[in-house]
């Protein structure tokens, strides 16, 4: 695994059986910290000495966005934030063995761009932890560079903020998708060139190889929250059919609002059926999986229609980029539109040198990253940690099926 320690808004989200909401996903107006205990939760509010608060270690920049919650928030616990020099991996290492913060409660990470100098959350770190860690609450959709599945083991609730950035990620890979039917690289390239003959060439030649999106098969890999957001912009917005795959099959009220969605049993069959397919799925955390390979490797390309189109708003780690520029230069695919990379933030050679052709359209990790996603991500994530401290039930946790209390 590639991914930067530090990348913008990752673009994965854990599946959902509801309906995506039409409208925004605004964090909801959830009840006030600490009488927000629900029965049944898996976890039991913290206990602490007479007096005393549960003390939170924030990781990254201070809040921004958000007053009004993070008082609340620092009015109910004690906030521990360690320096910039401390998050590094050799101090930070240092720190928890020498038990610097004390017995904290809670892990917070309110923004992508700061708080993960530590690097990867694998058992060097986790098992560093005190055992009064209950909860670790992060800005960001993907989670594969935490092991989730160890966190769970030690009782502690993963939590992601995927709900923020689904609306914000699902937009941008609508114009990924529209950009692999009307070749707007080409276009958007050749009109900055600065030879005008590769103008008139891309305005002459470009309508044989564009096409309207209606009617067009749409193929959804993971039809979670921000895959059935996707989904229903393309189907409602331009009249696209809605194939999908994912491991379950999804309600019949998230598959008729989306014009009856097909789910397909294989990967292989949505490939072949698709005139374009969009990948929203999660990457697989540490310590899951099968250790197969990419998602999307040379295989799976096979598996397209000749001019097949391709969209990654997911994960760099999901797709191999060289079997990617071979399928474009073959014509396998047509298109392609790319959020995402293995090597992040180096963008394959070769998948560069076809974005300066236009047969692909390379962006920078961007898909998620907007001002309000960044507030939904502060707001969840201390929603998350008052709600699970004070017994209640996490908002958006990831491991559940892992946690032992």
């Amino acid at each position: 695994m590639a991914e930067p320690t530090n990348t913008p808004v990752p673009a994965s989200t854990p599946r959902s059986t509801s309906p995506a909401p039409r409208q925004t996903p605004i964090i909801p107006n959830f009840p006030n910290f600490p009488s927000m205990s629900s029965p049944g939760s898996p976890v039991l509010p913290t206990k602490l000495a007479p007096g005393a608060r549960p003390k939170v270690l924030h990781i990254g920049d201070p809040v921004k966005y958000n007053p009004d919650t993070y008082a609340l928030f620092s009015a109910q616990c004690d906030i521990v934030r360690p320096s910039a020099e401390e998050r590094e991996r050799p101090e930070f290492i240092r720190a928890l063995k020498e038990n610097r913060w004390g017995d904290f409660h809670a892990i917070f990470r309110p923004f992508w761009g700061t708080g993960g100098e530590m690097g990867l959350w694998d058992s060097e770190l986790v098992d560093l932890l005190p055992p009064t860690v209950r909860v670790f609450a992060s800005a960001g959709a993907g989670f594969d560079w935490a092991d989730t599945k160890l966190l769970g083991e030690r009782g502690i609730i993963y939590c992601n903020s995927g709900l923020a950035a689904a609306e914000a990620v699902a937009d941008f890979a609508v114009a990924m998708i529209i950009s692999t039917f009307r070749q707007l690289a080409w276009c958007i390239n050749a009109a900055q060139s600065d030879d005008p003959a590769d103008f008139s060439a891309c305005h002459r030649d470009a309508t044989a190889h564009a096409r309207n999106l209606r009617g067009s098969v749409l193929g959804v890999i993971g039809l979670g929250n921000i895959g059935q957001q996707v989904a229903s912009r393309c189907h409602h917005g331009f009249g696209m059919v809605i194939h999908y795959y994912d491991v379950v099959r999804l309600p019949a009220a998230v598959e008729e609002p989306l014009g009856g969605a097909r789910r397909h049993d294989s990967l292989q069959s949505l490939l072949a059926a698709a005139d374009c397919v969009v990948l929203c799925a999660p990457a697989t955390p540490p310590g899951e999986g099968d250790g197969s390979g990419p998602l999307i490797g040379a295989k799976a390309l096979g598996w397209f229609p000749e001019g097949g189109r391709f969209v990654n708003v997911a994960r760099g780690s999901l797709v191999d980029d060289e079997a990617v520029a071979d399928a474009l230069e073959s014509g396998r695919l047509s298109s392609a539109a790319l959020d995402v990379h293995t090597d992040e933030p180096n963008v394959h050679p070769r998948l560069r040198e076809l974005a300066r052709k236009g047969k692909v359209m390379i962006t920078c990790h961007n898909a998620g990253g907007t001002v309000d996603t960044h507030k939904g991500f502060e707001e969840l994530s201390m929603r998350n940690i008052m709600a699970v401290l004070a017994g209640g039930k996490a908002i958006t946790p990831v491991n559940m099926r892992f946690l032992k209390s």
